[in-house]
């Protein structure tokens, strides 16, 4: 349980004059953002639910499609399961569910990738992370890559086999969670790296905000 009030944390960036907003593992506490900051594209990368019930995915649904932004976007956490292999109908034309799958939103191709444990536990996820297109520009997953923004309790958790695939890719951005420690931002070369989970890691108290602008070639971190 939330023992600290939450404050506003926000990691917004801006590719080809696209302001994109990321956030993650906010694991039930979505009611508790408020005056979310100015931006075209939402971007949940996993784990809004706790215990990972259809009542909680509901909420988190009705919530973010409420959202007053012009396209929203998510992937599931390994938190979510209960939507492993789920059609999610009824959804508005600009909320938009990746699962192994792709958008395009006026020239940028996001791709995301869940973290369900039924995949984890067998090869599927890293053919998952095989499967990334070649011209994706922001790759979304829950898990991050190895060695990137992974640490905690002396051990690295990210996938080897995302970094490798990563390592082929020309992204601009990798928006990713999971590993609510390492909250924060990080650019490799041309590749913005970031972490976005809201709650720390003993789910006690949040974690201050770092704001990103990407454009016109120029990276400005703030």
């Amino acid at each position: 349980m939330l023992t600290h009030k939450l404050r506003h944390l926000f990691t917004i960036f801006v590719i080809k004059n696209m302001r994109i907003l990321h956030l993650s593992d906010t694991h039930n506490c979505h009611h508790r953002l408020r005056q979310l900051p100015e931006a075209d594209v939402v971007i949940h990368s996993g784990d809004f639910c706790m215990v990972g019930t259809e009542q909680e995915a509901l909420d988190f649904l009705n919530w973010f499609c409420d959202l007053p932004y012009q396209h929203k976007i998510f992937i599931c956490g390994n938190h979510d399961d209960c939507l492993y292999g789920a059609n999610i109908e009824g959804l508005d034309s600009n909320v938009h569910f990746l699962c192994n799958s792709a958008i395009e939103i006026e020239g940028i191709k996001f791709y995301g990738i869940p973290m369900f444990m039924s995949d984890c536990i067998t090869e599927r996820q890293n053919q998952n992370y095989a499967n990334i297109p070649y011209d994706t520009d922001v790759l979304i997953t829950h898990s991050p890559a190895y060695g990137i923004l992974d640490f905690d309790d002396g051990i690295n958790y990210g996938s080897k086999e995302l970094l490798e695939k990563i390592s082929t890719l020309q992204l601009k951005a990798h928006l990713f969670g999971h590993i609510h420690a390492q909250h924060g931002i990080k650019l490799i070369g041309n590749t913005l790296f970031s972490n976005g989970a809201i709650i720390n890691a003993d789910y006690t108290s949040t974690i201050s905000p770092e704001v990103v602008y990407i454009q016109g070639g120029t990276n400005l971190l703030t």
